[in-house]
């Protein structure tokens, strides 16, 4: 790699229905190289990649109104398996752990969890996150 070379910075959508966990991720992500979108609910996370095909990751929570995370995963396996999905969620029952594992979520991660555990997966899933890396 070249000096100064630029890397692509990655999107990632966070859809989660609490503001303050939104907003929470957000900064932490935009803090650590990614660029960051996050919308209140199933609905617009589709109006969101339907317009867009540049999201890589999808950060949801498993207990939304309307649609749930795992109902959006099952949703965007059928439409696109590009989409690495990590699911969050205070509680998650072993049953929709299976259905999560065999719908090909990359990650569960149970509440309250470290950020730098969402970190860890979030880079495992792209791990170039730096705009500018010299070398």
């Amino acid at each position: 790699m070249e000096a100064d070379q630029i890397l692509p910075v990655h999107k990632i959508l966070v859809v989660d229905d609490d503001q303050e966990s939104r907003e929470l991720l957000c900064e932490f992500l935009e803090a650590n190289g990614y660029a960051v979108l996050a919308v209140a609910d199933a609905g617009a996370a589709h109006d969101v990649l339907n317009n867009d095909g540049e999201y890589r990751v999808v950060i949801a929570d498993l207990r939304m109104p309307n649609e749930s995370g795992l109902e959006l995963l099952r949703r965007l396996r059928q439409q696109n398996a590009q989409y690495q999905i990590i699911l969050m969620s205070s509680f998650i029952s072993g049953a929709e752990r299976k259905v999560a594992r065999d719908l090909g979520v990359c990650a569960l991660l149970d509440k309250p969890f470290q950020l730098t555990e969402l970190l860890k997966a979030v880079t495992m899933l792209a791990p170039q996150k730096a705009i500018g890396i010299s070398s």
